[in-house]
Order: C-alpha cells, then sequence, then structure tokens
C-alpha cells in the first residue's frame, strides 16, 4: 500500500456515504492508522447526490483539501453513473467497487473505464435488505472495500465497526448483528 491512500464515496443523502466514510475511519484510527474522513455536501435532501472522503496513512497527514485523484472510489448507487463521473481523478491503477447486481464487465463497458483500473461489483443493496431489512448499502460496501483492497484487516474492521454500532444502537440488537452480518456478506460475495 503506498503512503497515502485516498478514498471518494459516491451515494444519495440517506444511503449512508457519510456514515460508511466514519465508519472506516475510526476501524483505520483503531489499528493505528492516521485518518481523514470529511463529507461533501450543501443542502441536499434525502436522494441527492453526495459525496464523502478518507485519506489513510502511515504517517501523520498535513494535507487538509479536497480529494481530487482517489486510489478507491466506491458508488453506492449505480444511477449516479449516469449523470457523475466516479472515476473522475482516478489513476491508472485506481480501484472501483459499484454496489449493483451488473458485472465488473458490464461497469467497465458502461463507464468506458481504462484498462488498469480494478473493479469490483457487489449487490450490496440486495445484501443490505436481507440482512437490515432497508436498501442502506453501505455498511455491505465497508465490507468489499476491505476485500477488494485489503486496506485493513477485515476481523479487526469487524470488530471495530461492531462496537460503534453497538454505542449507536445499544437498544436495536437486531440492527447491529444485520449490519455485522451485511458486512460479512459483501466481503464474501464481491466479484472482480
Amino acid at each position: 500500500m503506498k503512503d497515502l491512500v485516498e478514498i471518494r464515496w459516491h451515494g444519495r443523502g440517506g444511503q449512508g456515504a457519510k456514515t460508511a466514510a466514519l465508519l472506516f475511519a475510526d476501524a483505520a484510527l483503531s489499528s493505528g492508522k492516521y485518518i481523514q474522513a470529511f463529507p461533501e455536501y450543501g443542502p441536499e435532501r434525502m436522494g441527492a447526490p453526495v459525496a464523502s472522503f478518507n485519506r489513510l496513512s502511515s504517517e501523520p497527514i498535513l494535507l487538509h483539501s479536497g480529494v481530487t485523484n482517489p486510489d478507491i472510489v466506491l458508488v453506492l448507487d449505480p444511477t449516479l453513473m449516469e449523470s457523475v463521473d466516479v472515476v473522475d481523478g482516478m489513476p491508472d491503477n485506481g480501484t472501483l467497487i459499484v454496489n449493483t447486481d451488473k458485472t465488473a464487465d458490464d461497469i467497465r463497458k458502461h463507464c468506458s473505464i481504462k484498462s488498469g483500473i480494478k473493479v469490483f461489483t457487489v449487490d450490496a443493496s440486495t445484501i443490505s435488505k436481507e440482512t437490515i431489512g432497508r436498501d442502506i448499502p453501505n455498511t455491505p460496501m465497508l465490507g468489499a472495500l476491505v476485500k477488494a483492497t485489503d486496506i485493513l484487516d477485515f476481523k479487526e474492521m469487524l470488530e471495530d465497526t461492531k462496537k460503534k454500532l453497538a454505542k449507536k444502537f445499544k437498544s436495536k440488537p437486531d440492527v447491529i448483528e444485520g449490519n455485522i452480518k451485511a458486512i460479512e456478506r459483501a466481503y464474501n460475495e464481491v466479484k472482480t
């Protein structure tokens, strides 16, 4: 892994792109990494396009600006690819992870993706509906991110996320369990 990794999350308001970036940041911080997590949105409402970002490093991060050249891009809502250039600024060796039931080759053709970019797909929406009971693909995408990139230790990330969810949903153990199952399933079901 290069020393500074930049990540961009594309989603719609209400899908949890900001929450996923924050959960990822917490897990990275717990593993001893330096991390930044921040959203980019204005007065958007539920369903409007949003983006969130992470920076990850083994050294202190002195850069405090927007992410323009992400190494990794996650797309929580594939319909965004119709109006947003999700691969904008990605290097030739970047990684794209899309929530879709389509194949990586379908996505590569649809977005005219350069040959060097690695494309992964996972049906995070179906996974979240079946495990959480709602179409909120953010936590399954965490599992897909770790599997596709090996950026964090999966078990450590899962444990840290479970602790964070337990604080937030103390009185809703089914929500905690559903999200953990969603992360595990996406980790196992992500495809190239």
